[in-house]
């Protein structure tokens, strides 16, 4: 492997590492009741949110770039995959932030992120 090679997938990974701390610190906040980690958009005001949890908003964009550049390498990166499937639930199936924090958190502790759900496996 190239010596910048190497180099580059040490700071995707240090990247990818703090993508993943930033989000299990905002995960817990959410699961506690904050709203706004999953959009912007308040679905009970039908308001966009004025930028009051601008490390949600960050966090949204620092997925979008992380899944571009490691797209770009050819590889996946399951955590902001995930989160920002998440992200993109809208309408009357939205089970509501706080809950989808909590079972988020449940598979990232179990190990399952990046996995399909039991449902969705195939034999």
């Amino acid at each position: 492997m190239d010596p910048h090679d190497e180099v580059e997938t040490d700071r995707l990974e240090m990247l990818a590492l703090a993508f993943r701390e930033q989000l299990l610190a905002c995960l817990e906040e959410c699961a506690r009741g904050r709203r706004g980690l999953f959009s912007g958009f308040d679905r009970l005001s039908g308001e966009v949110d004025g930028g009051e949890w601008p490390e949600a908003e960050r966090l949204r964009e620092l997925a979008l770039a992380l899944q571009g550049v490691f797209a770009q390498q050819g590889r996946q990166i399951s955590l902001c995959d995930e989160f920002l499937d998440l992200c993109s639930i809208h309408g009357e199936s939205d089970p509501g932030e706080r809950w989808l924090a909590k079972a988020f958190l449940e598979r990232i502790e179990r190990g399952e992120v990046g996995t399909k759900q039991e449902g969705e496996r195939r034999p």
